[in-house]
């Protein structure tokens, strides 16, 4: 009998082969795929790059640091309002409040500086009447178990009612501190302009950003949006958090009341109608899931800036209507709420 011995089977150490770049591939593939929460957010990106990038080649001066500033400064108070939605949102709630709170606030603050009351005073004083219908929300979300829906449609009634009891007509602000804080600007770089308003829409998303990625509370948002149940089963502070969230949104709405006041330095009524709308598609186009759990503050700022760039195009344009706004808009919620629902659809 003859011994046979096994012959090694000689590795190929091209390309392919251990040694190689082949080993590599799925490393090298593993490292940049990207995580499904982020690509509606980077689909939002994808757009506002596309539409500068349409403007810049379309129109002169479109990428200009003026009309760029003023994008910012223009939209202001709705950064701030989007900010707000998105905490609710994350909780698969929804506040339908905000634009007539926003109202209120304005007018608010309009009103009370008319009677003479100085700045310190009415300031925190517009913010908080937010603060409280926000509370008043959000107790009958928690506490009564009403509908999300139906509690904010209920808030957007008593402060619109409100708004028309205080003032059925326009109130100008003429105060002087009022007037010099909102005028107040500065100038980065000697090129990009800076109001009062654009620093306070800075600071409400720096803080709303530590609060929902380096806080038990933002983990608490984002857990009661994936799972109510789980998050109470956890331990977590669940009654706390809704409430607080509707408080935050109301927070926000008399903070952006207050920046449109300085904006347009009166105080009126019809103010912020519909503005809620706007706030809900900039949340979603931003990359936030509707039913809650996913989303990033981030997001929300940039599906504002979409908006407003869309607005601006057709303002450099000067033949479409307005209204086109409005028919864009609807087309991107459209396709973010349909790439949100193929996204939730391979996940399970």
């Amino acid at each position: 009998m003859t011994a046979t011995t096994p012959q090694k089977t000689a590795t190929p150490s091209g390309p392919d082969g251990p040694g190689g770049n082949g080993s590599r591939l799925p490393a090298l593939t593993r490292r940049l795929r990207v995580d499904r929460r982020y690509l509606p957010v980077l689909g939002t990106f994808v757009v506002l790059a596309l539409i500068l990038a349409i403007g810049g080649v379309r129109y002169e001066n479109f990428l200009s640091t003026g009309v760029l500033a003023n994008l910012f400064i223009n939209n202001s108070f709705l950064i701030v309002l989007a900010v707000g939605m998105t905490f609710v949102i994350l909780t698969g709630g929804i506040d339908l409040s905000v634009g007539a709170v926003l109202a209120l606030s304005a007018v608010s603050t309009a009103f009370l500086l008319d009677a003479g009351l100085p700045v310190a005073v009415v300031l925190p004083g517009a913010v908080l009447i937010g603060s409280i219908i926000g509370l008043l929300i959000g107790l009958m979300v928690h506490v009564f178990e009403v509908q999300p829906f139906i509690a904010t449609l209920a808030g957007m009634f008593f402060a619109r009612g409100l708004c028309f009891v205080i003032a059925p007509e326009s109130i100008p602000i003429t105060d002087e501190a009022f007037v010099a804080l909102a005028g107040w600007d500065t100038w980065i770089g000697g090129q990009w302009r800076m109001t009062t308003s654009v620093i306070i829409a800075l600071v409400v998303i720096a803080v709303a950003f530590y609060l929902l990625h380096y806080t038990q509370f933002g983990r608490t948002v984002y857990a009661i949006g994936g799972g109510e149940q789980s998050a109470q089963l956890m331990g977590l502070p669940v009654a706390r958090t809704k409430v607080l969230v509707y408080v935050i949104s109301g927070t926000c709405a008399g903070l952006g009341g207050l920046l449109f006041a300085m904006y347009s330095r009166s105080g009126y009524s019809l103010t912020g109608v519909a503005m809620e709308l706007d706030a809900i598609a900039a949340v979603v186009i931003g990359g936030t899931l509707l039913t809650g759990g996913t989303g990033f503050v981030l997001g929300s700022v940039l599906g504002v800036l979409v908006l407003g760039l869309i607005q601006t195009i057709i303002t450099f344009e000067g033949t479409l209507s307005s209204w086109w706004t409005k028919i864009f808009i609807g087309v991107l919620l459209l396709v973010f709420v349909v790439l949100q629902r193929v996204l939730s659809l391979r996940k399970t």
